[in-house]
């Protein structure tokens, strides 16, 4: 059975496409039949791009075989993504997400030296499932002359004809005019348009939902893992995981170590919840070549790999790339989305892919990236702005060379003492910037 979504008002698509059937009449653009457009996905991505497009006027079903559920991720919303969504900070402050602000962080390096600042402005951290549950809500709230239907649902397969797509569920067959697919990075309909993500292009995570409270985000580096071991402290728990490059280490290690970390820093695991997942994390080159759109079909959020592959941070970008892509359906050039991805967001995670490597496994006069990172922060005010900035995504990867070489002078002038004085001695700022942050 072919599910259809009639709408008043939409009696001139249906005569329309019955006179064409039997007659052969020549309708106009304005009186073609309109099926949804469908969204495959309801994370943060998908339930945006839902809402922003009945809110433009457009019907949409959308597919989620779980909908609101959990990630093992902290749930992390940077100051930057409450700018430019205010709907999330206002929901955020009200506590309808059960949101906890953290505004002080540690950082440790991967031989263990810690530093703790506060940040100048907090990171909104909530459940994953809150944050779905509100823009599920949001989605179905949506629209005027307009719908969304959600469809708590599987879709298992995916055929075209004409150009209409056909979408198949266990329960049924669904039609749509357009197909936006926001199911993740390991999404099972990519390769039908697309290549699957090679595994360099992945990350692994792995996480714990611990009882309990701490007013404290921590960030462990780790030696010879590009990731990190974080503790993202939510309103009545703690989430806790470990990120690694799929392929450098399995699963299981990385769940060792990061058991291992929690024993030793004091997290018990009793009653803990744990969960994984796979997140994009591309190369330079993979960026560069990065496909987001064709006819009829566009990719947004994880699906279309628009992650940091330095922090892992996507929230953001999941809901940047919905409201580009959703802007350009509605004024009816579906391809100008891939044009503003590069124009926007591309240059930011391409530079990141490509000083990446150098962040987690360089090296600076014999000393890691990492530690050497973590010891500046340690003795330099405007250092930890610098950090603070980043953390609030409102510190771009373009222009952090040229912070950077402002602020090393007058720390370098300040008299550091001890190897790090001896090391840095005739050394220009610009060239100690170039070493931490080399391409």
């Amino acid at each position: 059975m072919v599910a259809a979504l009639p709408r008043t008002g939409e009696f001139s698509f249906f005569l329309c496409n019955t006179l064409q059937g039997t007659t052969g009449t020549t309708c106009g653009p304005n009186m073609r039949r309109q099926y949804p457009i469908a969204i495959v996905g309801g994370g943060p991505a998908g339930a945006l791009a839902a809402t922003l497009l009945a809110e433009g006027g457009r019907d949409v079903v959308l597919f989620d075989e779980k909908l609101a559920w959990e990630k093992p991720c902290g749930g992390g919303l940077t100051h930057k993504a409450l700018q430019q969504y205010p709907f999330l900070a206002d929901a955020a402050s009200a506590s309808n997400l059960n949101s906890n602000f953290v505004d002080r962080c540690e950082l440790i390096s991967p031989s263990g030296k810690r530093v703790r600042f506060r940040m100048r402005y907090p990171v909104a951290i909530l459940s994953r499932l809150a944050l779905n549950g509100l823009l599920l809500e949001q989605a179905r709230r949506a629209g005027i002359d307009a719908r969304v239907d959600v469809r708590q649902e599987r879709v298992t397969r995916i055929t075209r004809t004409g150009r209409d797509w056909h979408l198949h569920t266990p329960q049924r067959e669904y039609q749509a005019s357009y197909l936006l697919l926001a199911a993740g990075a390991r999404n099972p309909f990519r390769s039908q348009f697309l290549a699957p993500i090679s595994s360099s292009d992945l990350m692994v995570t792995a996480g714990y939902f611990i009882p309990g409270h701490s007013a404290l985000m921590q960030i462990q580096f780790l030696q010879g893992i590009t990731g990190y071991i974080w503790v993202f402290p939510r309103a009545d728990h703690v989430s806790a995981g470990i990120a690694g490059k799929m392929g450098e280490s399995p699963t299981a290690e990385l769940r060792r170590i990061l058991e291992q970390w929690l024993d030793e820093n004091g997290y018990r695991r009793e009653g803990a919840s744990f969960y994984s997942h796979i997140l994009p994390s591309y190369r330079a080159q993979t960026f560069e070549g990065l496909e987001v759109c064709g006819d009829g079909w566009s990719m947004i959020g994880d699906s279309a790999g628009l992650v940091d592959p330095i922090t892992g941070e996507g929230l953001y970008y999941a809901l940047r790339s919905a409201e580009l892509c959703a802007s350009a359906l509605l004024a009816g050039r579906p391809y100008e989305y891939g044009a503003m991805l590069a124009e926007e967001v591309l240059p930011e995670l391409q530079l990141a892919a490509r000083i990446s490597q150098r962040f987690y496994t360089g090296q600076i006069f014999g000393e890691s990236v990492l530690e050497r990172m973590v010891a500046l922060t340690a003795q330099s005010a405007s250092i930890r702005d610098l950090m603070s900035d980043l953390f609030a995504g409102i510190q771009d990867y373009r222009d952090l060379r040229a912070r950077l070489c402002r602020i090393l002078p007058s720390v370098m002038v300040r008299g550091l003492t001890g190897s790090l004085r001896r090391s840095w001695r005739g050394s220009s700022a610009s060239e100690l910037a170039t070493d931490l942050l080399s391409e």
